[in-house]
């Protein structure tokens, strides 16, 4: 699949006029995606996955601007976010009751957070998947509760953001540091005649090119045996499960108890035995496709 023919980013000068570019291309009703997908699936027709691809070029647009508190070329947020989407494309099996936009989201995440990762020379260096998490949930945190201050959270903001969060204070305050100092350049000099720079001092210990694909296509992996095991859920476990789980916020108990006329805990005991039920449908599926199961 290429990226040929694709409208062209060239620079924060050249957004408004890609934004305007892109919106010219049609949104597909349910039926065309779908015979479009499997026209791609099928027969690798590359007019079909080319109208997939355009098709929600705006989707990509959309959750690349949610990045650009990061410091970062709005043009490759968007770029990285598009090779995410052709990968979603790729992979897509139309048979499994999804839109494509919901499938698309996890790969352009993905694809956009691993750019801001490598380019975040602080995150990328011996970073959990924890902190990464928080890395991301932070900022917009800090944005919903107007928490602007420069330096340190205030006790209060920092009591609100740990319960919200779900860390300590000490990692909550170590991470917002990290983000209030930014990323130094490794193009800096590190002396004063300007001969030497701290990237030559660092270590190369970034992972290769062709492990971070696997671990990509690994990821991938799990994340279709997710959607095909929430085909084993009710439509209302389903919606209670990507509500609680499968959002960048979630939402509460008592929401969804007001939603659908329930208590809280019956909200939760729903929740948890949906959670059960994909554990084990995963775990199946893992095990037909030879893949590590969890712990």
């Amino acid at each position: 699949m290429s990226s040929r023919g694709l409208p062209a980013l060239s620079g924060e000068a050249g957004l408004s006029r890609y934004l305007t570019e892109i919106r010219k291309f049609p949104l597909l009703s349910p039926e065309d995606e779908y015979m479009f997908a499997k026209s791609w699936k099928e027969h690798e027709d590359p007019e079909a996955a080319r109208r997939l691809v355009t098709s929600h070029l705006r989707l990509v647009a959309k959750i690349a601007m949610g990045y650009r508190g990061y410091g970062l070329p709005v043009s490759e947020i968007v770029s990285e976010g598009n090779v995410g989407l052709m990968q979603a494309v790729k992979r897509f099996d139309p048979d499994k009751g999804f839109r494509l936009a919901t499938y698309a989201m996890w790969w352009i995440r993905a694809s956009i957070q691993e750019y801001v990762l490598r380019s975040w020379s602080m995150v990328k260096m011996g970073t959990t998947a924890a902190q990464k998490k928080l890395f991301f949930n932070l900022r917009k945190a800090k944005n919903n509760i107007g928490a602007i201050e420069e330096g340190d959270l205030t006790p209060e903001h920092l009591a609100t953001l740990t319960d919200q969060l779900g860390v300590s204070a000490t990692e909550l305050t170590e991470m917002n540091r990290r983000l209030s100092g930014g990323d130094a350049s490794l193009n800096a000099p590190l002396r004063s005649d300007g001969e030497s720079e701290w990237q030559d001092w660092l270590a190369d210990d970034t992972i290769d090119q062709e492990t971070r694909l696997a671990e990509r296509e690994e990821m991938g992996d799990r994340h279709d045996l997710l959607v095909g095991a929430m085909k084993d859920l009710t439509d209302r476990e389903r919606d209670i499960i990507q509500a609680r789980r499968l959002q960048d916020e979630p939402a509460t108990l008592e929401e969804l108890s007001q939603k659908y006329g329930i208590s809280r805990e019956r909200v939760r005991q729903i929740e948890v035995r949906a959670f059960e039920k994909l554990q084990r449908g995963m775990k199946a599926a893992m095990h037909q496709a030879a893949l590590p199961a969890p712990a």
